[in-house]
C-alpha cells in the first residue's frame, strides 16, 4: 500500500485545489501573519497613495503606528476609504462629515477613528 503524499513539513497535505488557500484569522494582526499578509499590507500602502498631501500625512502616520497590528477588518475598512475621491476622504479625516450609506460600517469607522487620532497632537 502506498502512503499518502507528505508536504514539505512532513504532514499529509490538507485540503487541495478545491478548498483553496486558508483565510487569515481576522483576530490576528496582518503584519505578523503569513507572507500573504505582508503582501496585503504592502498592497494597501501602495493603494493608499493619494493626490492630496493632507491625506498622505494622515495615512502615513496611520501606517507608521498601526502597520504591524493591522487586522483584516481594518484592512477592509481602509480599502473602502481608499476608494473615495481625495476631497471626500479629506472631509472624513477632518471630521467635516461622517460615513454614510455603504461606508457606514464598523470596519470603516474603526479605521477612520484611528486615522483621525493620528492627526491630533499628543
Amino acid at each position: 500500500m502506498n502512503a499518502p503524499p507528505r508536504s514539505a513539513f512532513g504532514a499529509p497535505p490538507q485540503g487541495g485545489a478545491a478548498s483553496g488557500p486558508a483565510e487569515p484569522d481576522p483576530r490576528l494582526p496582518l503584519g505578523r501573519a503569513a507572507r500573504l499578509a505582508t503582501e496585503t499590507v504592502n498592497r494597501l500602502k501602495w493603494r493608499s497613495r493619494r493626490g492630496l498631501l493632507e491625506n498622505d500625512l494622515f495615512i502615513e502616520r496611520f501606517f507608521r503606528r498601526h502597520e504591524e497590528t493591522l487586522t483584516p477588518s481594518q484592512a477592509s475598512g481602509l480599502q473602502s476609504l481608499m476608494d473615495l475621491a481625495d476631497n471626500d476622504l479629506l472631509d472624513l479625516l477632518l471630521a467635516r462629515c461622517e460615513p454614510t450609506a455603504e461606508l457606514d460600517r464598523a470596519d470603516v469607522r474603526d479605521v477612520l477613528a484611528l486615522m483621525r487620532n493620528e492627526g491630533r497632537p499628543s
